[in-house]
This record gives C-alpha cells, structure tokens and sequence, in this order.
C-alpha cells in the first residue's frame, strides 16, 4: 500500500512545497474571501465556487501556481450519514503533491483517514494505479493507525472486487492463509467430504455441487488465556441460487456473496496488526453454490453441527446455513464475544439501503457501544432488534426449524432469528446483515466492494479490551 500520509514539517525541516486546503461552507467562505488577492477573488466568482458541499476550487497565485485548494462542506449538526469523511473527496480531485489542512476541519485524524480511505482503486485487470497525492499530517495523528485501518478496509474491498472466477474457496483460503502467515496465527481447513467426518454437514451441502470443493477455515491468534474474541464471515464465493436459481439481474453482483468472509478478515487483520490483547478466532465457511446433480434441494431436511435438524424452504438462502455450522463450531468454546457478518438478505437492503449495515444483539450496553462507534468513527450501522414473536414463523412440521420463514414478512429479522438458534453459550453474540458493496461512489467509500461496520467495530473491540 502507498505511503499516503506523511509526517508535516515546519520551518527550515520543509524542503517541499505543502499546499493548503481550506475547508468553507457557504457562510464561512464570505470571511474567507478577505484572505485571498482581487485576481484570486474574481476567480472564485468566475468559476461559480460557493462552498456547496462537495464543490472545489483550485486557486492559482499571480505566478499561475496551485496556491490553495477550497473545498465545500455541510455546515449541517444534524446529518448523521458522515460528514466527517466528506473531505477525503479532494484526495480523488487534485493533482499530484503533498497537501495539509489549513482550515477548517476538528478532527486532522479523522480528515487523514477520510483522505487515504479516498485513494482506492481496484486495477487488478486493467491500468497502471494512479498516483495518489500525499497529505501532510501533524504529530498528534496516528499514521500507524490509520494505516492499519486502511489496509484492512482495502483489503476486503479487494476481495470483493476480484471475480468469481479468481476468488473461490480455494483462493478465499490462499488470501485468509497469507494473512495468517504475516502475523503468525495458525491456521486449520477442512475440506471437501472430510466436512462430513468433521461434523460440518450443511457447509458440505452448501457447496457439494460446485467443482471447487467447499471448505471450512479456521484461524486462531494471540494468548489462550485472553478475552476470546471469535469472528465469523460468510465466504460464499458465488451464489447463483442453487436449484432456486437466481434471475440473471440478481445474480451480476454475486461475486460479492463473501462479502461477510473479505470484511471479517479485514477487521482481523486491524486486529492482528494493532496486537490488541484478546485471543483472536476467525471462522470462514468457504463455499460456492452451484447447481449440478448432487445440489441440495428445497424440501431436504439437513443435519446440522449442533444437531438440530434443518428443513431447506429454499436454496437460495444458502448462507445462513453455513454460517450455522460454523456457529455452532464457535459457540462450543464460550467466546467472550461472537460476530458473524454475511451478505444475508435482500430484506435487509429494502429496510435501509446499501449505505446501512443493519445489526442484531441482545445485549443493550453493547448495541450502544458498538452505535456511538459507528457515528464517532463514520462507519454507519444500524440496530435491529432480534423480535422474538416472529422465531415461530421458522417452525417445520417435519425438522426442527426451517431455515426460511413461510411469509414474506421480516425477512432480515428471521434470518437473525435463525442464527440465533445456533448459539447459546457466547457471552455476547452480535449478527450483521451487510451488503458489502457501494453502488454509488460516497465519502471514503469509492464505487465497488465496501467495508461495513469493521471500522465500528475495531474501536469497540479495542475499548473493551485493550486496557493497558
């Protein structure tokens, strides 16, 4: 990953030229306007600039070189989708050279990440990468940690990215293994038919069809006798529906069904490289669901891990069954606190969108946790409530549970309800529904694979439990 951010110096220690930017909104920009020449001044009239939020203007000296950048803002104390990333735009919008935060922002840390969370590109396949330009921050911003955020988020938005046909169970493994090499964790598979023998039943059936044998990756770091902290991602590498086969429209974006899997990695590779004190577990059921002779079939009744038996209502909501095994897998060691994430339901995007990660937990002092670090750390999640009344609409009349509620009502809720099943002994269990990708470019998110909630996440983790 590219040196972004570097270190701002002063006086005679500055030997490159740093250009200021100043961060206006339609109020401040008349005062400061009084800063700027008449040329300067005429300039910004000419070019329409007024201080719109998103709005830009490079301001040239008498010598026709960049001598500041004003860049728009909202001056809104309402708005709660992230404001404080909106500055990362100008990364995306000026030429090449090292830049500072004249004015303008309260938070230079917050600015300096919004700023590297804006240099993303995904050109694996095409191009040469650009050329990011640079931003000079003081002393009190934690370049480290900004980086170590950032290459977590890029590296689940990588993941995402890649298609389907470079980013299946087996390369899943490869990418989980190379991050388990960088920080010495360990690493387990179970592969193929010996899911079977392992007792991991419905991950096999998930991902029999597919002639990339389906897997379950498990890795583990840090003390044994610290605070467990296990985590569990959705690696269904492509979902074309399974014998309830998907429209073409649905299927497009599917490459990006892993989505729970590249964003769990990415919050364990923050983790791993902040070397925060717990004992760190990852949990990936790596699988692709495929159509063939030997699919599963709606009706079927699957055996599970936990031993509940399971009634299939439909193939295409496949990932709540992988996931449920490697819940249970999970739940059998007591971990102080379980999260999986999944690209689970369409319901959860009628319900809010792709910007808002919906999520469900029990626990209320740790809904609010994990919500007053969203706002503070603009990585937008939302809470949903695990509604108890609706756990009846997954009864069967032949297995225990059917893994899909008979209406059309709820569906994210269901699903969470389902999951829930396959839990009973973590002290706290939290289940997020994302979508894992932005179909619009926003601040700090460009276009493509996104990740949801990690950031969030990562600071409540580092709360809670690094306490020295």
């Amino acid at each position: 990953m590219p040196k972004i951010l570097v270190e701002l110096k002063t006086g005679t220690r500055s030997k490159t030229p740093v250009c200021p930017i100043h961060v206006v909104n339609p109020k401040t920009l008349k005062s400061f306007l009084n800063q700027l020449t008449p040329a300067q001044k005429n300039w910004i009239k000419v070019k329409s600039f007024t201080g719109k939020p998103g709005e830009i203007a490079l301001v040239q000296n008498d010598g026709g070189a960049l001598d500041c950048v004003l860049f728009g803002i909202s001056n809104s104390k309402t708005d709660i989708s992230c404001l404080d990333l909106a500055v990362g735009k100008i990364a995306t919008l000026v030429p090449q050279g090292i830049y500072r935060f004249a004015s303008g922002i309260t938070d230079e840390s917050q600015a300096g990440l919004a700023w590297v969370l804006s240099s993303y590109e995904f050109k694996r396949y095409s191009g040469e990468p650009k050329k990011w330009p640079k931003l000079a921050v003081g002393k009190s911003v934690d370049r480290e940690e900004i980086q170590l955020i950032s290459q977590g988020v890029n590296l689940a938005r990588d993941l995402i990215n890649t298609p389907a046909n470079d980013m299946g169970p087996q390369q899943l493994e490869a990418a989980i293994r190379k991050v388990a090499k960088t920080f010495k964790a360990k690493l387990s598979v179970v592969r193929g038919d010996n899911l079977l023998t392992k007792n991991f039943p419905m991950v096999h059936a998930v991902g029999r069809a597919s002639n990339r044998p389906p897997r379950l990756i498990d890795m583990k770091w840090g003390k044994s006798n610290a605070p467990k902290i296990t985590l569990i991602g959705k690696g269904v590498c492509f979902d074309t529906g399974g014998l309830n086969i998907k429209p073409g429209n649905s299927m497009a974006l599917m490459k990006k069904d892993m989505g729970g899997a590249a964003n769990t990695l990415g919050l364990a590779f923050m983790i791993m490289a902040a070397k925060l004190p717990v004992r760190l577990r990852l949990i990936i059921p790596a699988v692709e669901n495929n159509i063939s002779a030997n699919a599963f079939r709606p009706g079927d009744v699957l055996a599970s891990r936990k031993g509940l038996s399971v009634e299939i209502g439909n193939t295409d909501a496949e990932g709540r069954l992988v996931l449920a095994d490697a819940l249970a897998l999970a739940d059998e060691e007591k971990p102080d606190l379980l999260i999986d994430m999944a690209t689970l339901t369409g319901a959860a995007r009628v319900a809010l969108g792709p910007d808002l990660a919906p999520f469900y937990c029990d626990d209320e002092e740790l809904v609010t946790q994990i919500s007053k670090a969203a706002r503070k750390t603009c990585d937008p999640v939302w809470p949903m409530p695990f509604w108890n009344r609706y756990d009846e609409w997954l009864n069967s009349q032949i297995a225990d549970v059917n893994h899909i509620s008979t209406g059309g009502f709820a569906g994210s809720i269901t699903a969470a309800l389902f999951l829930r099943r396959f839990v009973e002994h973590a002290k706290n269990y939290v289940h997020f529904d994302i979508y894992g990708w932005a179909p619009d470019p926003l601040p700090g998110v460009p276009k493509g694979g996104a990740a949801q909630g990690i950031r969030a996440l990562f600071a409540v983790i580092k709360n809670r439990y690094n306490k020295t």
